[in-house]
């Protein structure tokens, strides 16, 4: 009887187990993605490159470079703030000026050629400023710099947001995702 009782626990043991598995599972799951580095929304800023459709106005669409000023010069409307707006909200603003006295149904495309570039320094080979490319990750900005140093701590990262205040810290995984104009430090590992 005691046997059956002993067999019984660890039954009840071994089903309570693989109930909690998943549980368990999903608590560390939802701990790793609280972790992951969430990339806002793109703002244009100084050094990038948008190519501005103007549909139908052939005269008004070309592309332009996001000067120091964060102004663009455009043809016809003259300069325009782009820094600091996303894509949207900057298409807008040249679909209203374009409105106030030159067209009636302006309808304007705006798309970033290219990048900010990012920086990447620490413990990598080739430390320096790389061009940035869509959906890019810490370990594909590090393959990019050449790879690590024999020094480099390959568990974490340092990720300074081009309009951040300081460097965060990060895991390094393949999901640490990088912005257009972020500085990464690789740091050194003590052991």
């Amino acid at each position: 009887m005691q046997r059956l009782f002993s067999l019984g626990l660890a039954a009840l043991g071994v089903v309570a187990a693989l109930l909690l598995a998943p549980t368990l599972a999903t608590a560390a799951e939802t701990d790793a993605v609280a972790i992951v580095r969430a990339v806002p929304e793109y703002h244009l800023g100084s050094g990038d490159k948008v190519r501005v459709i103007t549909f139908g106005e052939e005269a008004l669409t070309g592309e332009f470079s996001i000067g120091g000023s964060g102004m663009v010069s455009l043809p016809l409307i003259g300069e325009v703030r782009a820094a600091g707006l996303s894509v949207s909200q900057f298409q807008s603003q040249v679909e209203t000026k374009l409105k106030e006295g030159y067209l009636k149904e302006p309808r304007v495309s705006v798309e970033v050629l290219n990048y900010r570039p990012f920086y990447i320094l620490g413990e990598v080979e080739k430390p320096g400023t790389y061009p940035y490319t869509n959906g890019l990750t810490v370990l594909n900005a590090v393959a990019t710099a050449q790879g690590f140093t024999y020094r480099a701590n390959t568990k974490r990262v340092f990720i300074k947001r081009a309009d951040g205040k300081g460097e965060e810290e990060f895991p390094l995984t393949t999901g640490t995702q990088v912005a257009p104009g972020d500085t990464i430090r690789v740091g050194e590992r003590f052991f």
